[in-house]
């Protein structure tokens, strides 16, 4: 059953936290079968916050990585043992470079970045309603749309603003215009995933560039939105899929913002900058 509430803001208790105010209250939705759920709906009940506890539950917030790097290690690991190249590890900023850097020179494949911008909400821009890519390729949550009432103008404003940032993100980051992709197994890796919409985007861009496999690769996720990414792309790894999730920082010991100058040096110490 689902039931449209105002936005209520919420104080974060935690400073790993990133507390998005839900607009949707699922009514006993997580009893229902993955397969009755379309791939936005499911999106929409990861935004929709944490499940509530039963009496006597308590929240458990297990740190599982110490940093980026620790992440990237690990997530090296386990990808060793069912990738095998040619490949090529495509980062994605800006905190999905330091891991997809660690990935990449663990494995010894080729590396680059995608570029995605999440589209935010109107008046609340922290809260996605889908992700573009540079040439326009995009994942639009069509329930987050019809329940904020989104008009269309909004979204193609929206669109083109976070389009002109990609393009002033690409001329910092990169000095070529194009990707080395096709025929290679294209490893999509990001810091972690709440939403997906980022992700998602990217994954469509990636396909259009015909890879030989296309993999999603991170540290943790919501089961939510590994189902959906799943209808994406052809293998989604993941260390850690918790029930109990607010945002991917609560995974991390440490999880500090990445500047524009972190990602630069990495670019330029691979000669891509």
């Amino acid at each position: 059953m689902l039931h449209l509430l105002p936005l209520l803001p919420t104080a974060p208790t935690n400073p790993h936290f990133c507390t998005v105010g839900a607009v949707l209250v699922l009514t006993n939705i997580r009893d229902l079968e993955p397969a009755h759920l379309s791939v936005t709906l499911r999106l929409t009940i990861v935004l929709a916050g944490e499940p509530r506890l039963k009496n006597g539950e308590e929240r458990n917030y297990d740190v599982k990585f110490r940093n980026r790097v620790d992440a990237g290690n690990l997530l090296a690991d386990r990808l060793a043992k069912t990738e095998h190249r040619p490949a090529i590890v495509l980062g994605i900023p800006r905190g999905g470079i330091i891991v997809a850097d660690i990935v990449a020179r663990k494995l010894g494949t080729d590396f680059d970045i995608v570029i995605p911008r999440k589209l935010g909400a109107p008046e609340n821009e922290e809260l996605a309603i889908g992700a573009v890519m540079e040439d326009g390729t995009s994942f639009i949550n069509s329930y987050m749309v019809n329940a904020l009432r989104v008009p269309p103008d909004y979204i193609e404003n929206e669109m083109a603003r976070q389009v002109r940032e990609i393009r002033r993100r690409s001329a910092a980051y990169r000095k070529s215009v194009s990707y080395s992709i096709a025929g290679k197994n294209a490893i999509l890796v990001d810091d972690g995933i709440a939403t997906g919409a980022t992700v998602i985007a990217s994954a469509r861009w990636a396909r259009k560039r015909n890879p030989s496999r296309l993999i999603v690769a991170v540290p943790v996720a919501p089961p939510q939105s590994v189902d959906v990414l799943e209808q994406e792309v052809d293998s989604v790894i993941v260390l850690h899929t918790p029930q109990d999730f607010a945002s991917v920082g609560q995974f991390y010991e440490e999880f500090e913002p990445v500047s524009d100058d972190q990602v630069m040096q990495i670019m330029r110490s691979r000669g891509l900058l």
